[in-house]
């Protein structure tokens, strides 16, 4: 036992990410009294049922009332930090009681909407999903349950030489920026590894995370998303999520399009001026001779990306390095505040690769995907197939039976 103990503590020491939660050991969210919370919510939640007494009609002015809310208080906190950061101002605490008085009202009836609305979007998205057939003793399975919160923050931890996700450090919400610059330089001052620290939407535990919003199609979409990783996680692709990063991308891919397309049904049948119109593929305009081409961010995201991966390839590490740097100010003089563009950023947001381009590149894995969804059609059919695969490979397998027969004019994986 003490030459294990001694083995272990040893291999600790030279593992880069055990290097690098030297530093974030006191500041990792803490899930288990989070996730215990959360159930003493929900269980309150289904005991009261106050749901079931509600009219559809006064539940659907509960949730819009709700997102009124929401945008009330980010306009009453955008207006606070203005007064208290107004150098002109020479009382600005004064100035700012009445409104701070103002910001504390709206939360304590947002404290007192969040639960009934919780409910209230559970029931909505369960039912769509089991009209879909995803059901199992005629409810979902999982059942959906989520929780408003503020999700934590995560660290992203990369190796310089190639873009690869090797860890996500769940921190606390209310990280500081500055406190985030920080710990980035520590842990990279401490490995040669690439590290970002980035805003969460949602988290897929259970009850799921997800963050305040004023926007129906967005909240949709994520509880959606959120609800697939905890299907997934029932089944090979979801409990495989950290063996590879192919399979990672194939999850969040995954969940993106389902979340897209089940939200739409959402919306439908309960919030239908809020379904969002369908994308209108226009031909490009001709450049003009007189004004700048028009920034386009999925594609110069692409570029950027396809050249890092090139040149990390040819191990020139720090000359992808600079050019990241030198991207991310063109991308900020266009409006697209990105505070660290480095091969950690990439290792996140490129898996979730449902539309292409963008920070993916031409990683092949989502544009997979994208063909197993173009190729079945069927949401629910998409969920049961991708959801049985161990690995990358077994995609392209599915693909390759997917495969039109021309003498049938059908794929024998859908005919048979």
């Amino acid at each position: 036992m003490l030459i294990l103990l001694i083995v272990g503590a040893s291999y600790q020491r030279r593992d880069p990410i055990s290097q690098v939660r030297r530093y974030t050991r006191s500041i990792e969210f803490d899930y288990f009294n989070w996730t215990l919370d959360a159930f003493i919510i929900k269980l309150e939640q289904y005991s009261l049922g106050t749901a079931g007494y509600l009219r559809q009609t006064d539940r659907y002015d509960l949730v819009l009332t709700y997102f009124d809310k929401v945008r009330e208080a980010r306009d009453i906190e955008s207006r606070l930090q203005e007064i208290l950061a107004d150098p002109d101002l020479e009382e600005p605490e004064i100035i700012a009681a009445p409104i701070i008085t103002q910001r504390d009202e709206v939360w304590i009836i947002l404290s007192e909407l969040e639960p009934i609305v919780e409910t209230i979007l559970q029931e909505q998205v369960a039912n769509v999903l089991s009209q879909l057939g995803l059901q199992l003793l005629g409810a979902p399975f999982p059942p959906v349950a989520f929780h408003f919160t503020k999700p934590p923050m995560a660290l992203i931890i990369s190796p310089r030489e190639v873009i690869r996700q090797d860890a996500n450090i769940s921190l606390t919400a209310d990280l500081a920026i500055e406190s985030q610059i920080k710990l980035e330089a520590d842990v990279e001052s401490s490995s040669n590894i690439s590290s970002l620290v980035v805003p969460v939407g949602g988290i897929g535990i259970y009850p799921t995370m997800i963050q305040e919003t004023s926007s129906v199609t967005w909240l949709t979409e994520t509880i959606v998303h959120e609800w697939v990783h905890n299907y997934l996680t029932l089944r090979p692709l979801g409990l495989n999520y950290y063996a590879s990063p192919e399979l990672r991308t194939m999850n969040e891919t995954a969940a993106n399009l389902l979340g897209k397309e089940i939200s739409r049904m959402v919306l439908e049948q309960y919030y239908p001026a809020f379904v969002p119109p369908p994308p209108v593929e226009t031909p490009p305009a001709p450049p003009s001779p007189t004004e700048p081409p028009v920034f386009d961010f999925r594609a110069e995201m692409r570029e950027t990306r396809v050249t890092v991966d090139d040149l990390l390839a040819k191990g020139e590490i720090e000359k992808a390095e600079a050019y990241m740097e030198a991207r991310r100010q063109v991308f900020w003089e266009n409006g697209y505040r990105i505070r660290r563009l480095n091969q950690a950023y990439f290792a996140f947001y490129g898996a979730y690769a449902d539309t292409p381009g963008g920070p993916a590149g031409e990683d092949p894995v989502g544009a997979a995907v994208r063909e197993l969804w173009a190729r079945i059609g069927s949401p629910v059919q998409f969920l049961r197939t991708i959801g049985w695969m161990n690995e990358y490979q077994d995609l392209l397998d599915t693909l390759e039976r997917l495969e039109i027969n021309p003498e049938t004019n059908c794929a024998p994986l859908l005919c048979s």
